[in-house]
């Protein structure tokens, strides 16, 4: 008779003809048919009072009640140190890992874990994917191929403006739904610091430019500046010379002092690279190295006109400044060098590989500095 279910009347009334009429245990085994560690059992349950019994009978209920809200209560613990991440994301993220985790976990506790309802995950999990989503796969790549040729640094605007250009017609929520659904994010700035709004004018120069950095055409003003790089081989130090005009990066020289020289390769890059015709107003602020005698006389030799920031004011050299804060927070500031000629390699790929040539600039209607001169140079020929 093994494998079979019994009363609790018949056990009661099993025990009663060992314990109230003496036959032996193995005897009342046999004739009922049960096991002899089955009658013993039954023997220690309903051979004490029942008052007793009754005691023993809800205590052990309340040790399952107990064992069975642990149980619930280790699980839920356990499912969401595995599934906050995905709390806060759009639901079939949620239904995913549902997929993930239902060997280990029933599929009602994970729903009602992860705020989703069974019927639902049941529909997701039968149904085919639609073709919104077989489209948002699509999108997925050109995102990813546009955030990763900007180096990381884009956000879902930037990203938008790569897909119009190449003929995709989706929106720039939907490009940021997308993005953050992917973990995709432009990187973000460090914490403002705080300048001097006043300063001293200069004796060398006059402040010429007066903070006008709206120029309408190129090779009117430049602005030059200079700025510091760690490395583990110590400082190395980059002079830029940037064209209010778009904005684009026409000279700049790297090197491991701070010296005249390094703004005057800067600058004659400049000059060889755009030849201007015309005056050329070069705006910088008091260091010695835009101050001394050799930079004076380059200026006056290559027909350029020599402005200055007020002592201690950035807010003179805005653009220039501007631009330091940008190649940091993109690129210089996310990786660590270990020599000089690694970080002259990283910066001139930054310089010339990706800001001139590609990276969009709010100033330049959402175009790269080259393309921006480019434009204007098309117009300029029509007309």
């Amino acid at each position: 008779m093994s494998g079979k279910r019994y009363t609790e009347e018949f056990k009661i009334a099993a025990v009663k003809q060992v314990a109230q009429r003496g036959h032996p245990v193995s005897e009342v085994a046999e004739r009922l048919g049960v096991s002899i560690h089955s009658l013993y059992a039954w023997v220690k349950r309903y051979g004490m009072p029942e008052e007793e019994r009754k005691a023993v009978d809800a205590q052990c209920d309340e040790m399952r009640r107990l064992k069975a809200e642990l149980k619930r209560v280790t699980e839920e613990r356990d499912i969401l140190k595995k599934g906050r991440g995905v709390l806060c994301q759009d639901v079939r993220v949620r239904y995913t890992l549902i997929v993930a985790l239902q060997d280990h976990y029933s599929v009602r506790r994970l729903c009602k874990m992860l705020d989703v309802h069974p019927s639902g995950f049941y529909a997701w999990r039968h149904s085919p994917e639609s073709q919104r989503a077989k489209e948002d796969k699509r999108l997925l790549v050109p995102i990813k191929q546009s955030w990763l040729e900007s180096g990381a640094v884009y956000g879902y605007r930037k990203v938008s403006d790569d897909l119009r250009e190449l003929g995709e017609t989706c929106g720039i929520n939907r490009v940021h739904r997308l993005m953050r659904s992917a973990g995709i994010r432009s990187q973000t700035g460090y914490g403002k610091r705080k300048y001097k709004r006043g300063g001293a004018p200069s004796l060398v120069a006059p402040n010429h430019l007066q903070r006008q950095f709206d120029v309408k055409e190129p090779n009117r003003v430049w602005v030059t500046d200079i700025t510091y790089i760690r490395t583990y081989e110590g400082w190395l130090y980059l002079a830029v010379v940037l064209d209010l005009f778009s904005r684009q990066v026409v000279g700049w020289s790297m090197s491991s002092r701070i010296d005249r020289e390094l703004a005057m390769n800067a600058l004659l890059m400049a000059v060889w690279r755009r030849q201007p015709k015309n005056t050329v107003m070069v705006h910088s602020d008091q260091g010695s190295q835009f101050s001394s005698y050799d930079w004076r006389d380059f200026l006056d030799a290559h027909n350029l006109q020599q402005s200055m920031s007020r002592r201690g004011n950035c807010h003179d050299n805005a653009v220039a400044e501007s631009f330091f804060q940008l190649i940091k927070r993109e690129r210089i500031r996310r990786k660590i060098y270990a020599t000089r000629a690694e970080a002259k390699e990283d910066v001139f790929d930054y310089i010339e590989m990706f800001y001139n040539p590609k990276r969009r600039h709010g100033f330049n209607e959402k175009l790269s500095p080259v393309n921006f001169e480019k434009r204007y140079f098309e117009r300029l020929a029509s007309v």
